[in-house]
């Protein structure tokens, strides 16, 4: 009897470093494609299987604790055989907005729907499967290419003070950084308080690199093209990236066979140090336990 192909999830995969990764991740067995947009995902699936791949969409909005666990739910259901997760679905804000639990939408996206949805899958995964988080270098007040652009690091107080939108003084000058970098610090900090709660996961974090032609952001639609075309000129400056190379890159790291757990990656797949405040055992668990409690509420 043949045995079934394994199955790869990934949230936010319809643009950017995600719509790359899917493609890369066909390659290796059934792409589960979790996203908000049917409509999108369904042209995500048609690209698979126009490619002799196989994909499942689960439609889903990540910034929702009840949808992010009601995908969860609707992806264990699907009997599949995980191998491996991949939390990369992400919003970068310059203007204030809430999700749908009142709370700041780039924090409830970037952290507390993945971590829910994580929560959520973890009984029903195989030992050995990797999980792995899309994560920012931003959260490290001591990197200096983010601190150039006007970043100063993750600005955590509590879950609860994030979720209303506040950090500690003197942050970013700039509206929508704090939030970002605080929300990317706890990606790191749950790949690195799951990797202590469940040894027979392997949990992963990735900084992808800068691609500007990313959706990321809230380019207008003219900058975003231009910013697409100009990316793979500006590879030749450290930590820059396109869409497609992040793609092989995390999917490299998405399916990697070995036993590396806890570890965090740079954009060529190189083990990188976290800041120093999420590499503290105390400080990560602090903020996923704070977490859990916040998502507890709903």
């Amino acid at each position: 009897m043949t045995a079934s192909p394994p199955a790869w999830v990934i949230t936010g995969p319809t643009s950017g470093f995600g719509h790359a990764t899917a493609l890369e991740l066909a390659a290796h067995g059934t792409v589960v494609l979790v996203g908000r947009n049917a409509s999108k995902l369904a042209a995500v699936q048609a690209e698979i299987e126009s490619r002799g791949g196989a994909a499942t969409p689960v439609v889903a909005d990540l910034s929702d604790i009840e949808s992010a666990r009601s995908a969860a739910a609707e992806v264990a259901a699907l009997g599949l055989p995980i191998r491996g997760v991949l939390n990369n679905a992400g919003v970068m804000l310059s203007r204030p907005a809430t999700s749908r639990q009142g709370w700041e939408l780039s924090f409830a996206t970037n952290h507390l729907g993945p971590l829910a949805f994580t929560d959520g899958l973890i009984p029903h995964l195989p030992a050995g499967t990797n999980v792995v988080f899309v994560t920012s270098a931003a959260e490290d007040p001591e990197r200096l290419p983010a601190v150039r652009t006007g970043f100063r690091g993750g600005r955590y107080i509590s879950a609860a003070a994030a979720a209303r939108g506040e950090y500690t003084p003197d942050g970013s000058k700039r509206a929508g950084m704090d939030a970002y970098a605080t929300s990317k610090q706890g990606n790191l900090a749950a790949v690195f308080s799951l990797t202590r709660q469940h040894p027979q996961l392997h949990f992963r974090a990735i900084e992808p690199g800068v691609n500007p032609g990313s959706n990321l952001g809230e380019l207008p639609v003219p900058l975003r093209l231009l910013s697409k075309a100009l990316a793979p000129l500006l590879t030749v400056f450290p930590h820059f990236t396109t869409s497609e190379r992040a793609g092989r890159v995390i999917a490299t790291i998405v399916t990697d066979t070995s036993s590396a757990t806890g570890t965090y990656y740079d954009e060529n797949g190189k083990p990188m140090q976290a800041s120093k405040q999420v590499s503290d055992p105390a400080f990560s668990d602090r903020y996923i336990a704070e977490s859990r409690d916040l998502i507890a509420t709903v």
